[in-house]
């Protein structure tokens, strides 16, 4: 992806996370990232395929900011819950990419043509958790008969729960960020399990 590109799609993010999918507008985007709304429907083609190269943007940043490697804990149960608590992270980068995302998917019930984008980009994620709850049973620090897939799309719809209403300021990042450490405990037992 070229820098412009990056801009737009940066620029397209913060103003869906202020207005809304609905309330996009591509001359607001084109203003907002410094160039030509033709440039924009260059690089876009139309308002459609801005907004779901946006959602595919969002979904890869999310994933470069839960990166396995910053882990402090590199053990398969280790890598796991940083990936998952690190989406209630407070940083611009973590409630501009969540906030957007939900109005993303909010939009969704009304525009269906974003639902196979976000369908996609959550069974990536969901699969991506589902393998390291594989790892961890794998290393006995999961239960065995923990069906990872199930405990992955329980935890990550958890998260995105979570996720909104501390945005939303309806619950505190560190409660927030509790209730997720016990629903993966719940999930997959004391991190000390045995196989």
């Amino acid at each position: 992806m070229s820098d412009r590109q990056r801009t737009i799609l940066e620029a397209a993010v913060r103003t869906i996370a202020r207005s809304g999918v609905r309330g996009l507008r591509v001359e607001e985007v084109a203003a907002e990232a410094g160039v030509s709304t033709s440039l924009l429907y260059y690089h876009f083609k139309d308002r459609a395929g801005l907004v779901r190269r946006t959602l595919e943007f969002v979904n890869e940043r999310a994933g470069d900011s839960t990166e396995p490697g910053a882990a402090e804990d590199q053990s398969p149960r280790g890598v796991l819950e940083h990936q998952l608590l690190m989406e209630l992270q407070d940083t611009p980068a973590v409630r501009e990419d969540s906030t957007a995302w939900g109005e993303m998917r909010a939009a969704a019930v009304f525009e269906p043509d974003l639902q196979p984008t976000l369908a996609r980009s959550t069974q990536v994620w969901v699969d991506e958790i589902a393998g390291a709850i594989k790892a961890s049973q794998l290393t006995g620090q999961a239960r065995k008969d923990a069906d990872p897939h199930a405990a992955a799309e329980r935890l990550t719809s958890l998260v995105e729960g979570l996720s909104e209403r501390w945005l939303s300021g309806s619950l505190a990042q560190d409660r927030a960020v509790f209730l997720l450490r016990g629903a993966i405990e719940v999930e997959l037992g004391p991190s000390s399990a045995t196989p």
